[in-house]
């Protein structure tokens, strides 16, 4: 049986970035990656270089295992905020996932650093430096 999501309200007219936006962040909440994506896709077209809108769209391509493209969305948001320690460790997740080791403790590193109270951080640096 396949997964629907529920009882979402009608897509929101194409032109309206936030509607499209909180359509993708409900989808996401739902674990609809897919569906997810394609909202927020729309969003970036409408607001580009939007990084609440590139955070959520990085979150839903890495869930996808669509690696590459959620390490752009983060970098994306990392070059505007580059004290975004979320961002810094999903960025370093992706490319533990696409091989780059060396990379994504680098990221992770930065994000422990920010936030060291962080046990999930702290975790997979731990596990990836294991892993080396």
């Amino acid at each position: 049986m396949v997964d629907r999501p529920q009882d979402l309200p009608p897509d929101p007219a194409a032109g309206d970035a936030y509607a499209l936006f909180a359509r993708g962040a409900e989808l996401i909440d739902q674990r609809h990656w897919a569906q997810a994506a394609l909202s927020l896709e729309q969003a970036i077209k409408l607001e580009p270089g939007k990084t609440s809108i590139l955070e959520a769209l990085g979150r839903a391509y890495f869930h996808m295992q669509r690696y590459e493209q959620a390490a752009e969305a983060f970098r994306e948001v990392i070059d505007q905020r580059p004290d975004d320690d979320f961002s810094q460790f999903c960025l370093g997740r992706s490319l533990e996932k696409l091989g780059d080791l060396t990379g994504a403790a680098r990221h992770m590193a930065l994000a422990v650093g920010m936030r060291p109270g962080r046990d999930d951080y702290r975790h997979h640096l731990q596990r990836l430096r294991d892993r080396s």
